[in-house]
């Protein structure tokens, strides 16, 4: 039967990618014992696999696509930024290795044992707030010992809005080139960059008419406030969430450093956080509204960013009628 034929080599085929796999891992990561637990959750575009190992359980991402080292690059520096904050937890990253097939990336971190976010809503908040006000508070206790004993410099404060490395919302990059305000590097990096794809794909006259006048409001959207470098997940939704048995986790970030409400926009668009999410952030960063603009207001300029690339890069069109919408309604014209 040749359906058979194919099943079996197949499955062969599978076997020995497998083997090569733990091979891999015992040699880049010291192991004597490596053995796999089965498949788990590796998210939307990667395969999860979970191993025992003589140092303890870990958790591995693969993905066999070119784009998958410059991905799995990203969320490393991402989970090691934000671990090294002791705030938010997030799994311990450990490696990112060349997949034994010679196309890919394998990703190495810790294995938790996570379930379905419930009863740690609240403390998700509390520390996804602290993890926005980590840099904010260095760079007040360094501003603050400069006027006390002259110049000081901590080299673990960010004064610049951006990322040392490229991260990745799925496989598309994101460009984090450094910029002192972020009303520049929103602007040219989150939104220039989505708008110039979609006119190059789609011709969209309407679209391009309303961004021409959006973008030379964004700043009023920000005027009077003193916005400093936070550090964010980049990617926190409902599906980048859980909870072990003593608190919350968030995984799959692209961090960046920039303002801290915009951590709560694709959040905002999905759901999935209760109100007590959402009490216990703002407990500690309250809502701000800027002279005639609100958070709200804000709040609806970074969801635009998500309508964006989903309708350029994700969904097509069945998004093109949300992003219209966020435009008229920040120019004032719906």
């Amino acid at each position: 039967n040749p359906l058979t034929i194919v099943i079996v080599v197949s499955d062969m085929a599978k076997e020995a990618t497998s083997r090569k796999l733990v091979d891999l891992l015992k040699k880049e990561l010291k192991y004597k014992k490596c053995e796999s637990l089965g498949f788990a959750s590796g998210g939307c575009i990667s395969e999860g696999k979970s191993f025992d190992t003589d140092n303890g359980k870990i958790f591995v991402k693969v993905n066999t696509k070119s784009e998958a080292g410059e991905m799995f690059e990203g969320e490393f520096q991402s989970l090691e930024e934000i671990y090294g904050t002791d705030t938010l937890r997030v799994p311990r990253p450990i490696k990112v290795l060349p997949h034994p097939s010679g196309s890919g990336a394998v990703f190495v971190a810790e294995h938790l044992e996570m379930k379905s976010l419930r009863k740690y809503q609240s403390q998700l908040g509390t520390d996804l707030a602290r993890l926005h006000l980590d840099n904010i508070n260095k760079l007040q206790k360094e501003t603050s010992e400069e006027n006390k004993i002259g110049k000081c410099h901590n080299p673990m404060t960010v004064v610049k809005f951006g990322f040392p490395c490229t991260t990745c919302c799925g496989y598309i990059g994101q460009d984090n080139e450094w910029h002192n305000n972020w009303v520049t590097f929103y602007t040219r990096c989150r939104l220039q960059l989505q708008m110039d794809l979609i006119d190059k794909q789609y011709g969209d006259t309407e679209t391009r008419s309303l961004w021409s006048r959006l973008q030379l409001k964004i700043p009023e959207f920000f005027k009077g406030m003193d916005i400093k470098p936070s550090l964010l997940h980049g990617d926190l939704w409902s599906g980048n969430a859980a909870e072990t048995e003593d608190g919350p986790v968030a995984f799959d970030p692209a961090s960046f450093y920039g303002h801290h409400e915009f951590d709560l926009a694709i959040a905002g668009m999905f759901g999935g956080f209760s109100k007590a999410f959402y009490d216990a952030y703002h407990k500690l960063i309250p809502k701000v509204s800027s002279f005639k603009r609100t958070f709200e207001q804000r709040h609806q300029l970074s969801m635009f960013r998500y309508f964006c690339s989903f309708y350029r890069n994700h969904f097509g069109t069945s998004y093109k009628s949300s992003s219209l919408s966020i435009m008229h309604g920040l120019l004032g014209t719906s």
